[in-house]
């Protein structure tokens, strides 16, 4: 059971010990060396192999341009981010509300949870043109498929943590006269932050993804746009920087969720390392 009392944002950066980071610097330095294996035997075997760079450009062709070119990549980097934040938080709103509902009425999780499933086979490449032709190129067709991409995730992951409260806790409050309102503020939403995490985690990679899908079928700027563009040019190198770029934003955004995790649900960890110790 969590702590009843909530713990000041510098005690709980103080819980996030030297030994704590360091054993995640230790699994992040391992896919780093990895990464950093395979780009040098792909700058080797261009090299050795004379292979066209227009083609298959080295890793040191493609950092080149795009460091060269990086007033037009922050550019588009910064509109597609904006696009994400507000997709993102608006299927962040919707998927909350819509879990709450779920878990509160039977009836109405049972008519539309399958629907919800099946929402899921539809293609996002087919939805994607027809949000374009019926709002235009402007923010809102971007922002419902940011929602649409990120909102499952979101949901399910709400939902579960909801229905996995403990039961005797319930009961205890119960027992205690306990409102609707105080068990769902002091019990069951605390302890379905993990989950909601978890979905979370996954959604906010999902939303720069759908980002820029959205920009490439029809926008006037983004990392989507600058992609298209280039494309057309034939700049493999500059389309593969900008492929570089975004999945290191994306990277940056996953570890931005796990720091908020880290610091809104301490008592989680806590606990985890404690299973893990004993």
């Amino acid at each position: 059971m969590k702590p009843t009392r909530s713990t000041p944002l510098a005690s709980r950066l103080a819980a996030l010990s030297w030994g704590h980071l360091g054993r995640d610097a230790a699994k992040i330095l391992a896919p780093l060396g990895a990464l950093a294996v395979l780009l040098a035997f792909w700058q080797i075997y261009v090299v050795a192999a004379r292979v066209n760079t227009l083609i298959l450009p080295p890793p040191s062709q493609i950092v080149r341009v795009t460091v060269a070119d990086w007033a037009h990549v922050q550019q588009a980097l910064l509109a597609t981010l904006g696009e994400t934040a507000i997709g993102f938080a608006v299927a962040l709103t919707f998927g909350l509300l819509c879990a709450a509902l779920l878990d509160l009425l039977a009836p109405v999780r049972q008519a539309l949870y399958p629907l919800l499933v099946a929402s899921q086979s539809i293609p996002i490449v087919a939805i994607a043109p027809l949000l374009q032709l019926w709002f235009g190129t402007d923010l809102t067709a971007k922002v419902i498929v940011i929602t649409l991409v990120c909102f499952f995730p979101i949901t399910v992951a709400g939902l579960d943590g909801l229905r996995a409260t403990e039961p005797d806790l319930l009961r205890l409050y119960r027992g205690f006269g306990a409102s609707a309102a105080r068990i769902l503020w002091e019990v069951r939403l605390p302890g379905a932050l993990p989950a909601l995490f978890s979905g979370i985690r996954i959604a906010i990679t999902y939303s720069v993804v759908g980002a820029i899908f959205s920009e490439y079928i029809g926008a006037e700027q983004g990392l989507g746009v600058y992609l298209r563009q280039k494309q057309a040019a034939f700049r493999v190198d500059l389309v593969i920087g900008v492929v570089a770029v975004t999945a290191l934003a994306s990277i940056a955004l996953f570890l931005l969720v796990m720091l908020i995790e880290r610091l809104a649900i301490p008592w989680f960890y806590a606990e985890r390392r404690r299973g893990t110790t004993t």
